[in-house]
């Protein structure tokens, strides 16, 4: 995996010295992306930060359309907005402006001065804390006050968050899950990009170690967390899973690029939500990574809007963050 890593030179952006520059850039990629493969480059130049995304860290098997890239891109892109407003920078946004740079997919540019409110303020310093986590949560409710920021927070994106709180539907999703698991494992392709991306000792800045991976789920688990361990590879102690996670269902107008990297930018706001409210997230994505149980996914939550993600939150244990490259193995030079 090293020669996926770019490398360059942080240089200063947008009025900001090369320091905090790559103080901007180490918090925009602290987003999540599917198996962290971090897929987006950034090109620094005085008057704009460029995003852009990186096909060669594109989990190809699971993701053929490079919608969870997008998606991944979009999370980054709103830490990179929270980053810059936390140095004092209203940024202006300009999404996917060149239609012949297919990979160019944000320009951000100094909009003038800002001062952080107390949520941006919140959302910030929540930052460094939100880690997926996919070991077992507390059998304790996530509160309505707290559901409603949760939604609100996907609101302020642009998008929808649907909470399953209906118990067939949350039995039936559990049914879709176990399902595309086992469609996913059986193919030979996806087993080894998965364990090329996953299980490994740590060393790597990139990628999901077996220590941050979940405890072997019990033959009875209502809900499928994905086991990044192995024989060879050390991993959480076997553990129960809570029965009645709070799940919830990432939806924008449609699919196509555009509203992919609106629906990242929704999912890292909702992430930080989560995080300041004292709550744990997983995500469950082989059900939005088969088509077929994507679509039935759809028609089970009674949606016009193709799902983008779907997440389990609830009251977690700590877990150790996964690797981040440094800020200088994310810039291109332009």
């Amino acid at each position: 995996m090293e020669a996926l890593c770019r490398t360059g030179t942080v240089t200063g952006a947008l009025g900001l010295d090369a320091g905090r520059t790559a103080e901007v850039l180490a918090t925009a990629t602290r987003a999540p992306s599917l198996h962290n493969s971090q897929p987006w480059r950034f090109r620094l130049h005085p008057d704009r930060i460029e995003l852009l995304a990186d096909r060669e860290r594109r989990p190809a098997v699971a993701d053929p359309t490079g919608r969870e890239m997008r998606i991944g891109c979009g999370a980054a892109l709103f830490t990179l907005r929270l980053a810059l407003a936390g140095q004092g920078i209203r940024p202006i946004v300009t999404r996917f402006p060149d239609r012949h740079r297919h990979d160019l997919v944000a320009v951000v540019r100094h909009g003038g001065t800002v001062h952080p409110g107390p949520d941006q303020r919140r959302l910030l310093e929540a930052v460094p804390r939100r880690r997926t986590n996919r070991r077992p949560f507390r059998d304790t409710e996530v509160t309505a006050p707290v559901r409603s920021a949760l939604r609100r927070a996907a609101f302020e994106e642009d998008a929808w968050l649907h909470l399953v709180t209906d118990d067939d539907e949350r039995r039936a999703l559990g049914r879709l899950a176990r399902e595309a698991h086992r469609l996913q494992l059986a193919d030979p392709a996806f087993a080894a990009e998965l364990a090329a991306w996953t299980g490994h000792d740590g060393k790597r800045d990139d990628g999901v170690p077996a220590s941050a991976g979940g405890p072997c789920p019990p033959p009875n688990q209502p809900w499928v967390v994905r086991d990044f361990g192995g024989d060879s590879r050390p991993r959480p102690a076997p553990a129960a899973f809570e029965n009645d996670p709070l799940i919830a269902v990432l939806t924008v107008h449609s699919d196509g690029p555009r509203e992919e990297l609106r629906a990242g930018e929704a999912l890292q706001r909702v992430l930080l939500t989560a995080t300041t409210e004292g709550l744990s997230a997983s995500f469950l994505s082989q059900l939005v990574e088969v088509p077929d149980v994507r679509e039935r996914t759809r028609r089970l939550i009674a949606g016009s809007r193709p799902p983008q993600v779907v997440l389990r939150l609830g009251h977690g244990v700590p877990v150790p963050p996964t690797p981040r490259r440094a800020p200088a193995d994310v810039v291109e030079r332009g």
